[in-house]
């Protein structure tokens, strides 16, 4: 199996920064892709940003310029760094993880993906 433990959020101020962390733990063999997504109350969740195992990086419309998304390949954690934040950036942010892993008993890897227990952000305006 495979955990993820997300860390950091709180309150902050509008234009204030906050940096999340996601350790993912287990019998990983590999990761492709992580992540983040955000759901503020009321809404659909949407991407924030990715990251691949070769650090190709993806973001949302709304933080482009704003957040910066980066890995540890050899800690196989994310970090997103959020600056200027905005009232509306308020959310629960969800880390998201694929990859392939291997419990000792099995022969193959197989394919996982794992979300994260959500961090809370709140931006005051």
């Amino acid at each position: 199996q495979v955990q993820l433990v997300e860390s950091g959020g709180g309150l902050v101020q509008a234009g204030g920064s906050l940096r999340l962390s996601c350790a993912a733990s287990g019998s990983i063999v590999s990761i492709n892709f992580m992540g983040y997504y955000r759901q503020a109350p009321g809404k659909q969740r949407e991407l924030v940003a990715t990251v691949t195992s070769g650090g190709s990086t993806n973001y949302g419309d709304s933080v482009k310029g704003r957040f910066t998304i980066s890995r540890d390949n050899a800690k196989n954690t994310v970090y997103l760094q959020m600056n200027s934040l905005k009232p509306e950036d308020t959310a629960v942010y969800y880390c998201n993880t694929k990859g392939k892993y291997r419990e000792p008993w099995l022969a193959v890897a197989e394919n996982f993906e794992v979300w994260g227990q959500g961090a809370l952000v709140t931006v005051s305006s």
